[in-house]
C-alpha cells in the first residue's frame, strides 16, 4: 500500500502515483511601522493542500475504474482519512479535483496511457474531529448495510 484515501488504496496494481506536492500555508497578519520594518504576528495555520500526479498503463497498472472509484468518492461531498504506507496520518481531506488525460488509444478506442492529477484539500481541525467524522461514516455505512440485509431477508 502507497496511501489510502478513505476505504480506496493507492498501490501499484491500482492506481500507483509518481509524484506528491505537499502545499502547508501559514496565516501572518502584518502591521506597518513608522521609520521600521513591518512587524508580523503568526495567526494559525493556513490550507494544506496535497497533489498527487500519475500515469496509468491500464495493460499493466490500473485502469480508468480506478479513477471513477475516485470521481464517485469526490461526487459524495465527504472528507476522507489520508493516510500514507508508512503509517502518516494526514488528516482530513477533501477531493478538490481530478484531472484525467487519456492517449495512445487501441484499435477499440481504449487509452493505453492515461495520466491523472488529483488535488486534495485537508478540513479537519484536529485528529479527534478527524475520529469523530469517521465513526458518523462507520454508523451511516453500518445502517445502510443493515436495512439493505433487513430487506434481502423480508424478500425471502
Amino acid at each position: 500500500m502507497m496511501m489510502s484515501l478513505g476505504l480506496f488504496v493507492f498501490k501499484l496494481s491500482s492506481l500507483p502515483y509518481q509524484n506528491i506536492n505537499h502545499q502547508v500555508n501559514y496565516n501572518w497578519g502584518e502591521n506597518a511601522r513608522f521609520g521600521q520594518r513591518a512587524v508580523s504576528q503568526f495567526l494559525g495555520l493556513g490550507q494544506e493542500k496535497l497533489t498527487l500526479k500519475g500515469q496509468l498503463l491500464p495493460e499493466l497498472t490500473g485502469g480508468a475504474r480506478y479513477l471513477q472509484a475516485l470521481q464517485i468518492m469526490a461526487d459524495s461531498g465527504r472528507a476522507w482519512p489520508l493516510i500514507e504506507g508508512t503509517g502518516t496520518i494526514y488528516g482530513m481531506f477533501i477531493i478538490e479535483s481530478l484531472v484525467k488525460d487519456s492517449g495512445e488509444f487501441n484499435t477499440r478506442g481504449q487509452a493505453r496511457t492515461i495520466t491523472f492529477t488529483l488535488n486534495l484539500k485537508r478540513v479537519d481541525e484536529s485528529q479527534a474531529a478527524m475520529f469523530g467524522d469517521l465513526l458518523a461514516q462507520a454508523e451511516g455505512l453500518y445502517n445502510k448495510a443493515s436495512s439493505a440485509v433487513s430487506s434481502v431477508i423480508a424478500g425471502v
